[in-house]
């Protein structure tokens, strides 16, 4: 039997997170803390957000493709994927790293290429909903650990890999739909790659498919821009679709910034996954590492990594903003506060 389905035939999905399953570096040692990347400071806004010489540092390593972070406020944790891995991963400031969902996407023998969850929420009941790329749809944890499926399909037809995800406070869930997740390309039953919208009544809408590869996506703290990364090297973008009274978008989005400079330089990673801050900032991983980018599209600053960078989400007290970044997760401390904080 799968280790997740033992571990909710005695728990709860309210303990799970309590679980010694696979703790690393738990001797009780004291370790220097690793220090890795620079602020780079583009424009002087940026020392609004974050001092340039605050440091990253690294909290634990060892994973292959570290993803979709989102910190739970009721227990003080981070979660977090590691997607070919097919697990759920937590850390805690208490108790460090340890697995928390295993598997976290397809249980089956033959997986596909990345079979684990990607982008991870919590809606507004507390409850994780998870991208889950090896079944190629959006699921809810529920409190008793069982899956509820939310999404996958659009018009009968399965989607690629769902990749990422962002809820609407009237419980709208918007996703992206890029094909990564698939080992087999013939597989596809959708030929393009879509932005959707999975409205609380089930329905699903979709608001784009201009986009060759959406990724990461987020909203304004209005709940009135929704914005889209592009992880495809000949248009490393990020667009804002302005959101209409009934929850759609149109079609064609409004370009916020190109980072096809530093794509063109060689700086490691291209647009994924994205947080928005309190004032309406997006803290977007790209070229270099984090780009921090003003509701206007100006670039402020980056956070350089000096590896490819997935992911970000603000933690904590809301001023702490977590990076997942190939093989580690990371933490740096900013001058603002993520949305929700």
């Amino acid at each position: 039997m799968l280790r997740f389905q033992l571990i909710i035939a005695v728990v709860c999905y309210s303990t799970l997170a309590t679980q010694a399953i696979a703790q690393q570096g738990s001797s009780g040692e004291k370790k220097e803390k690793q220090i890795v990347g620079s602020i780079e400071q583009l424009d002087p806004a940026l020392e609004d957000l974050i001092d340039k010489n605050e440091k990253i540092e690294v909290l634990t390593t060892g994973y292959q493709w570290s993803e979709g972070p989102v910190w739970i406020k009721s227990g003080g944790y981070l979660l977090f994927s590691d997607v070919p891995k097919n697990r759920i991963h937590q850390w805690s400031p208490k108790t460090g790293p340890a697995i928390f969902m295993e598997p976290s996407g397809f249980d089956g023998e033959n997986g596909e290429k990345e079979p684990g969850s990607n982008g991870l929420t919590t809606d507004a009941q507390g409850r994780l909903v998870v991208c889950d790329h090896g079944n190629r749809r959006i699921y809810r944890l529920e409190k008793d650990g069982t899956k509820t499926t939310l999404a996958d399909r659009f018009d009968g037809k399965r989607f690629n890999s769902p990749n990422d995800l962002v809820i609407h406070s009237n419980g709208d869930i918007y996703f992206t739909d890029p094909p990564y997740g698939l080992r087999d390309q013939t597989k596809r039953e959708i030929d393009f790659c879509g932005v959707y919208r999975c409205g609380t009544d089930g329905k699903i809408t979709l608001l784009t498919r201009e986009l060759e590869r959406p990724n990461g996506i987020g909203l304004s703290p209005d709940e009135k821009t929704l914005y889209v990364a592009q992880s495809h090297r000949p248009a490393p973008i990020y667009n804002a679709y302005a959101l209409q009274e009934d929850g759609t978008t149109v079609e064609n989005g409004r370009l916020l910034f190109n980072s096809i400079e530093f794509a063109e330089k060689g700086d490691p990673g291209m647009p994924d996954g994205m947080c928005v801050d309190a004032n309406g900032n997006l803290w977007a991983t790209g070229p270099g590492g984090v780009l921090v980018i003003s509701s206007s599209g100006k670039l402020l600053g980056r956070i350089l990594m000096g590896k490819p960078t997935a992911n970000c989400t603000f933690g904590e007290d809301g001023t702490t903003l977590f990076i997942t970044s190939s093989d580690r997760i990371c933490k740096v401390k900013t001058r603002t506060k993520g949305m929700g904080f």
